[in-house]
């Protein structure tokens, strides 16, 4: 027996959800903030002066960490490819690699806004 339908077949909706799989409710799903942690994260800057610029410094060295720990994730999974003869993989993950550096070098730009002394 066929689905009821309108003159036009199936509302946009159900035709998403029936042939691409798509979910369209996410009442009970993780949220965003809770998948990456933001309260941990954004709660973890504790600067210990009163001074304006020291959230900078912190915020500049934890995203660079991060960054840090991504590429050292990636140059792993690269070795490890290499060493399976998985070549392209490899080169994706050093291209990433590249990119991360470029980030870690762009971001001291920001950084620089602070004089010496406010370092």
């Amino acid at each position: 027996m066929a689905e009821p339908t309108g003159p036009h077949g199936p509302p946009a909706s159900e035709r998403i959800v029936r042939d691409e799989g798509a979910r369209l409710d996410f009442s009970a799903a993780m949220s965003y903030g809770d998948y990456l942690h933001l309260d941990t994260l954004l709660a973890a800057q504790h600067p210990r002066s009163p001074a304006h610029d020291e959230m900078l410094f912190i915020v500049q060295h934890q995203t660079s960490e991060l960054w840090m720990k991504l590429m050292l994730h990636e140059l792993t999974a690269a070795i490890d490819c290499v060493a399976g003869d998985r070549l392209p993989d490899a080169f994706k993950m050093l291209a990433r690699v590249s990119r991360i550096m470029e980030q870690l070098v762009g971001a001291w730009s920001v950084l620089a806004t602070m004089t010496p002394p406010e370092y």
